[in-house]
């Protein structure tokens, strides 16, 4: 297990030789106890999130020209050390080609860490990514190790990178260039050794343009640009998914599913698929608890066509327009306000962050018609 602890280098001459202190050794013991807890709570959540946070499915799956062309720029850049920018609309399975571009590498025996830039506070990020020392700000008790020192060796997974806020991507184009950075409330570099990988389903060029992402760090991150296909650009691979997904689940069930319906099949070749894989897999989980025979099959009433729902103008799944009405809806109370206790944040019980987030992400307009008539 590695040390958390830190070395100071002090001039000699300001040091006589120390005497023996019980007082001094006891409370080096505690010192020395405390971060040793304090990293093992570290490895713990590291360990939990690999759990928690594992990908959608186990593999990638497909033999269409459109993975093999993925697959083979994955084993072209994995075994260096080069930042990739992988680019995808949400539900394609980015965190999947991060971890195969981990596991393809020298780094494959040490850490994987995953960071959902959309899904921490703004005001916590920093502190998330790079750490921070005791007393840094209210409620820092204790130093904390951030997620850079704990992928030091590994890869660092950045989901949703086009999410961080300008002052968080100074700091990272920092890491990147230098290969070091301060913990929040420290003027003390921290040297890492450390590959980043980073995912958006954002179109970054047009966030440079609009001054909300750095144009520097854009080109810092897409040295090796991927871009993962949408599962309407794969057809072909549905039934290897399908089939994947009815064994995968027909095990956690217990159930025997030994068919596949031929009318099934083609209802989910003929579908658009919004929501992409993940979408795929969702439908397909329900349908095995759901199901009572040998054959797999499913309910057509779950397969609305795309020109019947209203979410098909901005490309969302049936979950993503629900959300979007929820969230719209709260917006029109809210009269477009956000943040603070009467906001559409405090309506929903979320963060602020969050839902500026899914604001973004759902295309949503915050005034709705008013805007337009005012």
């Amino acid at each position: 297990m590695a040390s958390n602890s830190v070395a100071y280098n002090f001039p000699d001459a300001q040091w006589p030789e120390p005497a023996y202190n019980p007082w001094y050794v006891s409370a080096t013991d505690v010192d020395e106890q405390k971060s040793a807890e304090q990293q093992l709570r570290n490895e713990i959540l590291v360990l939990r999130e690999e759990i928690d946070e594992s990908s959608m499915f186990e593999e990638i799956v497909g033999s269409s020209q459109a993975v093999r062309q993925l697959l083979k720029q994955v084993e072209k850049v994995a075994p260096s050390d080069s930042t990739v920018l992988i680019q995808g609309k949400t539900g394609t399975g980015k965190e999947l080609v991060a971890r195969a571009l981990h596991r393809r590498s020298r780094r494959a025996n040490r850490p994987f860490i995953r960071v959902n830039c959309a899904a921490i506070p703004q005001s916590l990020i920093a502190s998330e990514l790079f750490g921070h020392e005791k007393g840094a700000f209210t409620g820092a008790l204790q130093r904390r190790v951030g997620r850079f020192e704990a992928a030091n060796g590994g890869t660092l997974f950045l989901d949703e990178v086009g999410e961080l806020p300008m002052e968080t991507q100074i700091a990272l184009l920092r890491v990147l260039q230098e290969k070091e950075f301060e913990r929040v409330g420290s003027n003390h570099p921290v040297s890492v050794d450390v590959r980043v990988i980073a995912a958006t389903n954002r179109d970054l060029r047009a966030a440079v343009a609009a001054g909300t992402f750095r144009a520097d760090l854009y080109y810092r991150l897409n040295v090796f640009p991927i871009r993962v296909p949408s599962l309407n650009e794969r057809e072909e691979d549905i039934p290897l998914l399908v089939e994947y997904f009815v064994a995968r689940y027909a095990k956690e069930s217990g159930k025997r599913i030994r068919h596949i319906g031929k009318e099934t099949l083609q209802l989910l070749r003929s579908y658009q698929w919004p929501g992409n894989i993940r979408e795929l897999q969702n439908i397909v989980e329900r349908a095995v608890i759901l199901s009572e025979t040998d054959t797999f099959v499913v309910d057509e009433s779950w397969l609305k066509s795309e020109s019947a729902e209203p979410s098909s103008k901005r490309g969302l799944s049936t979950l993503e327009d629900g959300e979007a009405e929820m969230i719209e809806a709260a917006l029109a109370d809210t009269h477009g306000r956000v943040s603070g206790p009467s906001g559409a944040a405090a309506k929903l019980g979320i963060p602020r962050q969050t839902l500026e987030s899914k604001i973004r992400r759902l295309g949503i307009n915050k005034y709705g018609q008013t805007r337009l008539t005012a």
